[in-house]
């Protein structure tokens, strides 16, 4: 074994790479920074980076984020976020984040992050997503937050919900 976990030869998951595990560390303190709780419970702070990034990417709640460009990109979606869009990481990472509602909800859905954006944090919001299939799905008690990097640089939002179903 190589890295302690993993057979010689096989290449790192992609959310375990050094940028993954860094932007895993900006979505954790920036919730903890938004809400003053954790995303994320079951590690202490000897956890190594590499741990909190299993920790998110495993977590039992939906966390999705995207870059702070003029159409911002998805840059991080956990194992969750992934099975309910059903999309490989590749193809959900780097997509248009835009593209997870359909045309009609997406001016409710740039509201909503306008006011995330403008209030560094809110919860409770709630809308209707769409899968890759074209499947429809309500989302209810969303916590929507501002990342910050570590020169207090916004650079980016994140969302999390465990509350959904099927339309």
């Amino acid at each position: 074994m190589t890295g302690g976990d993993r057979p010689a030869g096989l290449g790192t998951a992609p959310w375990l790479s050094t940028e993954q595990r860094q932007l895993a560390a900006v979505i954790l303190l920036s919730h903890q920074r938004g809400f003053g709780a954790p995303l994320v419970s079951g590690f202490g702070p000897e956890a190594s980076d590499r741990q909190r990034a299993q920790a998110l990417f495993a977590a039992p709640k939906v966390v999705l984020a995207h870059d702070g460009s003029s159409d911002p990109r998805l840059i991080y979606a956990n194992t969750r976020a992934l099975a309910l869009w059903r999309r490989p990481w590749a193809a959900m990472v780097g997509m248009a984040s835009r593209l997870t509602a359909e045309g009609q909800e997406r001016p409710g859905r740039a509201q909503m992050l306008a006011e995330a954006r403008s209030r560094q944090a809110i919860s409770g919001y709630s809308g209707i997503r769409i899968d890759s299939a074209g499947r429809r799905f309500q989302i209810r008690g969303a916590r929507l937050w501002t990342l910050w990097d570590r020169h207090g640089q916004a650079i980016g939002q994140a969302a999390s919900f465990s509350d959904w179903w099927w339309l």
